[in-house]
Order: C-alpha cells, then sequence, then structure tokens
C-alpha cells in the first residue's frame, strides 16, 4: 500500500500543480499517515472497528488517485422535489456544481481551493484526508445573515469509479448570528470505494448550525466521516445522522463548547442488515460554564450486522453549571448481531448535572402479542414497533419541513 500511495500522491501533486508550502504541508501529513497506517483495534478509538482490517478486506487494490475521479455530468432526477435549496454538488470526489442562486450573494462567501491548510489532529485518516485532498471549499456566512433556504451537499458517484480514495474537506465559518441548515445526501452508483470526508464548523456568537447527514442508498463503500464544530458564546449546533445504506460508516463528531450558553445536540439513527457495520462517535467538551448538551443515539440491528456507538462527555474545571445527558438504546433482531457501547463522562468540576446510559435488548413479545391481536400480522406488528423506536429520535429534529423530508427518506430506504 505505501508504494501505490506514494505513486498516487505524486500524481494528486502534479495534477493539482500545488505551490511549494502547499505540496510541503501535504508531504508532512503523508509522512504522519505512512508513519501510523490505517487505525486498528490496539488504538482506543477504534476498538471496536478495526478499520485496517476493514479497508483490506473489503477494498482490494485500493487507489487513491484515479484518472476517472473528475467532475462530470449527473442526472438531475436525484434533486430533492418539491423542496427548494442551494447545492454543492460532488461528482466522484470532485466539485460539479455550486447554486447559491436562493441567497444574497454578498452576504456569503465561497472559496474553492485545493491550498492545504494544517489540523491540530493526532488523527491519521485526518492526515490522509490534508495529503490528498482535491477539493477544499471555504464558505463563509456573514454576520447577521441566515440563509434563507437548506444546503445539500450532493455526494454522488458513477460506476466508473472502483476502489478508489475520495477525499474531501469543507470548513463552515458562521459570523455571530448567522444560521445555517446543511444536509448531506449521498446518491452511490459505485462499489467499494473509501470516503474520506472532514467537516470544520467555527460557530460564532448566537449563531445556529443545523446539520442533517443522510446515508440511505445501499452500497458497499466504506465512509469516514469526521466533524469538529467549535461554538462559541450563545451559539447552536444541531447534528441528526441516519446511517443505514453503506457497507461501513464510521461518523465522528469532536464538538467543543467553548463559551457560555453553547449548546449542542446530537441525534443519530443505525438500521442495519446484512452484514453491515456502523458506529457514531462522539466527544462534547464542555469548556465553558453554563453550556448544555444532549444526545440520543438509537441503533436497529439484523442480519449480521454490528452497530457501535461511542459517546464522550467532558466537563472542564471552569464549566460549571454544565447540563451534560447521553442516551444510546438498540434493538437486536435476531441472536447474530452485536452492538457495542462506550459511554464515557469525564468531570472536573463540581456543580454540574450530567448523566449517560445505555440498553440492548430484543422486540418484547407481549407488545408484539398485543398489535397482533388488534388485527396486524407479524411483520406488520414488527415494522410498527420498530418504527415507534426509532421515531422518537426523529421528532427531536426541530425543523418541521426538513422532519418531514427525513421522514420521506426514511420510509423509502
Amino acid at each position: 500500500m505505501e508504494e501505490q500511495l506514494k505513486i498516487d500522491f505524486d500524481k494528486v501533486i502534479q495534477n493539482l500543480k500545488s505551490s511549494k508550502k502547499d505540496i510541503e504541508v501535504r508531504q508532512k501529513n503523508l509522512n504522519e499517515f505512512i508513519k501510523n497506517g490505517f487505525p486498528n483495534k490496539r488504538t482506543e478509538d477504534w476498538k471496536f472497528s478495526d478499520f485496517n482490517q476493514i479497508i483490506t478486506s473489503n477494498i482490494k487494490g485500493l487507489k487513491f488517485f484515479n484518472n476517472e475521479t473528475k467532475p462530470g455530468e449527473f442526472d438531475q432526477s436525484i434533486f430533492v422535489n418539491n423542496f427548494t435549496h442551494n447545492k454543492i454538488i460532488f461528482v466522484n470526489g470532485l466539485i460539479s456544481m455550486l447554486d447559491f442562486n436562493c441567497e444574497e450573494k454578498n452576504k456569503i462567501e465561497v472559496i474553492d481551493t485545493h491550498e492545504t491548510e494544517d489540523l491540530n489532529s493526532k488523527n491519521p485518516l485526518i492526515f490522509l484526508n490534508n495529503a490528498l485532498k482535491f477539493n477544499y471549499i471555504k464558505l463563509t456566512i456573514k454576520e447577521n445573515y441566515s440563509l434563507n433556504k437548506p444546503l445539500i451537499i450532493y455526494n454522488i458517484t458513477n460506476n466508473k469509479l472502483n476502489s478508489n480514495t475520495i477525499s474531501q474537506r469543507i470548513d463552515f465559518i458562521l459570523k455571530k448570528n448567522s444560521s445555517l441548515k446543511l444536509i448531506n445526501l449521498f446518491d452511490d452508483n459505485s462499489n467499494n470505494n473509501f470516503y474520506n470526508i472532514n467537516y470544520q464548523f467555527k460557530i460564532g456568537k448566537d449563531a445556529i448550525l443545523k446539520n442533517y447527514k443522510i446515508d440511505s442508498q445501499l452500497n458497499s463503500n466504506i465512509k469516514y466521516f469526521f466533524n469538529n464544530i467549535d461554538l462559541e458564546h450563545n451559539s447552536l449546533a444541531e447534528t441528526f445522522i441516519f446511517s443505514t445504506g453503506s457497507k461501513f460508516i464510521k461518523n465522528e463528531i469532536n464538538c467543543n463548547l467553548n463559551d457560555q450558553y453553547s449548546s449542542a445536540f446530537i441525534n443519530g439513527i443505525i438500521n442495519l442488515k446484512n452484514d453491515q457495520h456502523h458506529e457514531i462517535k462522539t466527544n462534547i467538551n464542555h469548556l465553558a460554564k453554563n453550556t448544555k448538551s444532549y444526545q440520543l443515539v438509537k441503533s436497529v440491528l439484523n442480519n449480521n450486522s454490528k452497530g457501535v456507538y461511542q459517546g464522550k462527555i467532558f466537563v472542564n474545571s471552569k464549566a460549571q453549571k454544565t447540563d451534560g445527558y447521553q442516551l444510546s438504546k438498540a434493538l437486536l433482531l435476531d441472536e447474530n448481531t452485536e452492538f457495542d457501547a462506550k459511554p464515557e463522562l469525564e468531570i472536573y468540576a463540581d456543580d454540574v448535572k450530567c448523566s449517560h446510559g445505555s440498553t440492548s435488548g430484543n422486540l418484547d413479545e407481549d407488545v408484539l402479542f398485543y398489535a397482533m391481536s388488534r388485527g396486524l400480522n407479524y411483520q406488520q406488528s414488527k415494522k410498527l414497533l420498530i418504527n415507534g423506536f426509532l421515531l422518537d429520535v426523529v421528532e427531536k429534529i426541530t425543523d418541521l419541513e426538513i422532519k418531514d423530508l427525513i421522514k420521506n427518506i426514511m420510509e423509502n430506504s
């Protein structure tokens, strides 16, 4: 792999025509990745998802550059109907369209660059992303401006792409008293590829982010999403994850509540079958007093699938009056499924309200029997109970239009 990585890295540099500074930063990150390699179960954060084994067993001859990886045409029928929105469209990992026609152009700034900026990270997949990414977008929403319509990021792949790496980074900067509704959708018509996507959010004073990540189309791709969210005074970040489509997904969220009255809400659904393996991992860092976080993750697992939730609440000694809540629940629909949970509290302040919990079990046979006694057959009763179990998470979505959109996607997935 190392030899192929170095060959493909040179191709990336040649195609981007990088500056000397950019090449130096990319080379530094490449060296760090080569030194560390793909994470494996000996690393605590990956103890339930041995990524090195997942990559090698599912993608043979992984490439890090492909001449077919170029923006191209796409079928516009993938666009969400009857839902006016802004668009960023990636085809095979590269930008094909930027459309902010719903907005006042002087209120937002979009910079499309490939020049790399280093991050203070020890994560080998961040090193790999920094070394290989083709697209790096910086989206700034200016002070006192709320986007008129949601932004949907479409990630489209076609059947030209196989055994390839897609590296992507977007920085979102929300200035004071601004807001953004962001939806990520995937249309996968490729197989056996590795997505490595890095989003950095800087949420200014009194600003609001609502972020929805939806992977619902069955495919054999491997995906790693890293979101870093920095929250300032009285700002809010709401994140919703619907994770059901890909062979493997790890959604990792690191959230820093840096100033008073900042809040973070993370709600997620993992709904799996047929040997899928998905994980949600969160780090919520309460670094100032009077901050709040809430997490609810529910999993439904079937047919040899594996679900993982790792959630940590960290409370700094300065973070008095912290309010932190975390709960995960899982339904295991047969004996061949696996659910792993690692809830953590690390608290250094004494005036806080924090709790966590995790439960897993089977469908209640008594409730199933009751539903069948009311005229439903077994499968209808089972579906009714599962939908009711998951609906609790969907109801946490505060935007009614997006809530209806997600309910519709879930019904059709």
